[in-house]
């Protein structure tokens, strides 16, 4: 199983509040199933200016605290459907969207570390991602 690392709220946002797009600066041929990795780091201003995006887009939403993200853990899954340099979703602000669809959140996140580009799940933890969803 593949994943990819999102900083977070971004993370968060593909797995609970509709975010179909992840922007990148390089170009995937990669589809299907991936594990969303939350990034270990996060800075308050990233969280207040992510926080500040997600709402614009629902401001129903109820965003997790600073203090209660996931960080340094897979937290779910999605489907890659496909890369765009154009879109018409909200989301979209890269060189490169990746289209996302269908996530799965995991009921627990499961710690692991993340990598650069697309990186492979060690054995164990995909099997737990897999028992999980």
């Amino acid at each position: 199983m593949k994943a990819i690392t999102v900083r977070q709220p971004w993370a968060w946002a593909i797995i609970n509040a509709g975010k179909n797009i992840e922007n990148r600066n390089w170009n995937t041929h990669f589809r299907g199933r991936a594990a969303i990795h939350a990034a270990s780091a996060m800075t308050r201003e990233e969280y207040e200016d992510g926080y500040e995006y997600i709402k614009s887009i629902n401001h129903r939403l109820k965003i997790p605290a600073y203090e209660d993200l996931a960080r340094g853990a897979i937290i779910g899954t999605v489907e890659i459907t496909d890369c765009v340099q154009n879109s018409d979703s909200p989301w979209f602000g890269g060189k490169y969207g990746f289209v996302l669809a269908r996530p799965k959140k995991l009921s627990e996140p499961i710690p692991c570390k993340g990598a650069l580009s697309f990186w492979n799940v060690p054995q164990n933890i995909e099997s737990r991602i897999k028992k999980a969803i």
